[in-house]
């Protein structure tokens, strides 16, 4: 399967659904002229957080990527001499 895989729809969703109420309240202050650094320190808040967890989900997704590839490594090279075994006899 090409992609990442993403354990936890339903995480993910409220996790964005929650960023996107926060942005729209932002909006609202800002359009309010109220509270502009309550806003601005809101979405600062919000794209910092999910950059983090973007970038966190990319390294564990290398990670695994990694220590699958450490598997089927001995894998492959266990068929492989069998292979050469059996060509042998």
């Amino acid at each position: 399967m090409v992609g990442m895989e993403l354990p936890g729809l339903q995480t993910w969703v409220i996790f964005y659904l929650i960023s996107f109420v926060v942005i729209l309240w932002a909006a609202f202050l800002t359009v309010q002229g109220v509270m502009l650094w309550v806003s601005l320190m809101l979405v600062i808040i919000v794209v910092g957080v999910n950059f983090v967890t973007v970038y966190n989900e990319v390294k564990r997704h290398a990670s695994r990527k990694a220590l699958q590839r450490s598997f089927t490594r001995n894998i492959v090279r266990e068929k492989e001499e069998e292979m050469d075994g059996q060509k042998k006899h």
